[in-house]
């Protein structure tokens, strides 16, 4: 007879954990940007760890974890002690430290919010090992399985990117004090399911929301109560409501260096907006589209997909092409209403010729260089196109450039920082109100 012993279950720190809090712990990390052009690209200012890119690297991914769960507080007194080199040496709470990094690794696998791939000097079994969390440098087994760490690289799954747009937008929202948001509202009216306004007289191609009573009262009133009742075509009267728009829009990053190169990294917030306004459009705004365009020295479209790994790089700032680009994939989509929501932190510095050599001038201001940007600008204007413009920084320079931008465009200009620019965008993009093209 076979006998089932039963044992009182007993969790340990990774029954415990909050996946998802963790992941949006690590949110930094996991959309941190780095430079994409090459050293011969980079300013001569460039620090070391602004220039290196970003590190994909899974030894690279349990540090991070680390720091996060100490912030957190969720290791235990003595692991804290050991981490912070003020245990006793303690062989096992190390070994402890390893499998829960290990086993949140894992996790995230398992899950789908991580995909793990040997790079290709590594042969495919040297995945990494009980005990290979990185703590410090040592030898034996943990050296060896630190090292067979960093020979497997990470990727962001579609499913991680979704929940990191969904926890940035409920923290931009709950900071701006909204609880709930529906479509875009216009002024304009038009025959629809929600009741919302008097009913009016049928006209060819209104939706068929009769209003009953309405429709019997005047077809009473002009054949009096016989029977049967005839209804004529205009005794039809059908309901109002409010009509609802869609907007196709453009988010245009500005990938020049200096978003990423002066001390301060301005381009990971805003990818993380652009990750929590396709998450928001997905959500409630289903008609809605949003497209990703970078400018630096060339302009270019970047798939959604391809969001977390974007760098920064290299140095110009191209805001005619860019702009040019974005009114080209805008002039695509038959949408009401048209936007452009552009992101930077520095005035043009460069055009597209017409050979398709590039004309840089990093000084800025360049006759030639704004000429060609303002065309872009009043292009966007006679497509019906509003471009809102989000400055990341308040040279003199740049503001002149934008509010000549607001002139020509009729948008309108936001002097913000990398902590306020995703509450900025939000607000803007919610209480819209823009005319119908």
């Amino acid at each position: 007879m076979r006998f089932t012993t039963y044992t009182r279950y007993r969790g340990g720190l990774l029954d415990a954990l909050n996946l998802q809090d963790l992941l949006d712990r690590l949110a930094e990390f996991l959309l941190q940007s780095g430079f994409a052009g090459s050293p011969q690209d980079r300013p001569w200012w460039a620090g070391e760890e602004a220039a290196a890119g970003a590190d994909r690297s899974l030894d690279a991914l349990k540090e991070a974890i680390l720091r996060a769960l100490m912030e957190s507080g969720e290791l235990t007194p003595e692991m804290v002690r050991e981490l912070g080199g003020e245990g006793a040496g303690d062989e096992e709470v190390r070994q402890r430290i390893a499998e829960l990094l290990d086993g949140i690794v894992q996790r995230l696998s398992d899950e789908g919010y991580l995909n793990l791939t040997a790079l290709p000097a590594v042969p495919a079994g040297h995945q990494p090992l009980p005990g290979a969390g990185r703590v410090e440098e040592g030898t034996g087994r943990e050296a060896d399985g630190a090292a067979a760490a960093r020979q497997v690289e990470f990727q962001l799954t579609g499913k991680a990117l979704d929940f990191l747009g969904y926890r940035t937008l409920r923290h931009l929202l709950s900071a701006m004090g909204r609880s709930s948001f529906g479509s875009h509202d216009t002024p304009h009216l038009a025959t629809g399911i929600e009741a919302e306004a008097v009913s009016r007289p049928y006209e060819f191609g209104d939706t068929l929301n009769l209003d009953i009573p309405g429709t019997l009262t005047r077809a009473l009133r002009r054949g009096g109560t016989g029977f049967p009742l005839e209804l004529d075509h205009d005794d039809l009267l059908v309901h109002q409501a409010e009509y609802r728009s869609s907007c196709a829009t453009v988010l245009l990053l500005d990938i020049s260096h200096s978003m990423i190169l002066y001390g301060e990294d301005r381009f990971t917030p805003a990818k993380r907006v652009a990750l929590a306004l396709t998450h928001l459009i997905r959500s409630q705004y289903p008609g809605d589209t949003l497209r990703v365009v970078t400018f630096g020295d060339r302009a270019a479209e970047l798939p959604l997909r391809q969001l977390a790994n974007a760098q920064v790089g290299p140095y110009h700032t191209n805001t005619a092409e860019g702009l040019k680009l974005a009114r080209r994939l805008l002039l695509a989509q038959k949408k009401d209403m048209r936007q452009i929501i552009m992101i930077t932190d520095g005035k043009p510095s460069a055009i597209t010729l017409p050979g398709g050599r590039v004309y840089k001038n990093p000084l800025g201001l360049d006759p030639r260089v704004l000429r060609e940007t303002f065309r872009e600008v009043a292009a966007c204007r006679k497509a019906g196109i509003l471009i809102n413009t989000f400055m990341l920084a308040r040279d003199q320079a740049l503001v002149h450039f934008v509010a000549r931008v607001c002139e020509l465009a009729r948008g309108r200009a936001y002097f913000t920082s990398t902590m306020t620019l995703g509450q900025y965008v939000m607000r803007d993009f919610l209480r819209r109100r823009t005319r119908r093209v």
